[in-house]
């Protein structure tokens, strides 16, 4: 089968429609900003239109210019915060409005997990740093 590639933003508008109409949508990510739970170009990204966003979530988010999929860190009343997993400085911030749909399932080979809230992984942000290193050498 032949692949081919797609630029991001025609497939994610394409998405947040079919999510406005309560479907969900099963792509896959690029990037590495999601390691190690989402590995950029292998892993899939189940998405749907949730009610509701938590801290520890996994959204996309459309930002002026481009999309990211990253974790809720923060939500203070409509404004959310970002970080991805792979990050170990910067954010985003939005608002509830410009989310898109949230993971409820991430596919990686024949297996499909359901998405945890990082609580483990926040808590290491001091020591991603070192933990990303020594993934990033043996993946």
């Amino acid at each position: 089968m032949d692949k081919k590639i797609v630029p991001n933003t025609l497939i994610l508008e394409e998405a947040g429609q079919l999510l406005n109409e309560g479907r969900t949508v099963r792509f896959t990510p690029l990037g590495s900003s999601m390691l190690p739970f989402i590995r950029g170009g292998r892993d899939s990204v189940v998405l749907a239109k949730k009610d509701t966003v938590e801290v520890g979530d996994i959204v996309l988010v459309r930002l002026p210019g481009r999309y990211v999929l990253h974790r809720v860190i923060a939500l203070v009343g409509d404004k959310v915060t970002l970080m991805g997993d792979g990050n170990i400085a910067g954010t985003e911030e939005c608002t509830l409005a410009d989310v898109m749909g949230t993971a409820i399932e991430i596919g990686r080979g024949n297996r499909s997990v359901k998405p945890g809230k990082g609580r483990i992984w926040r808590a290491l942000k001091p020591f991603r740093r070192y933990i990303l290193a020594i993934y990033r050498r043996i993946i």
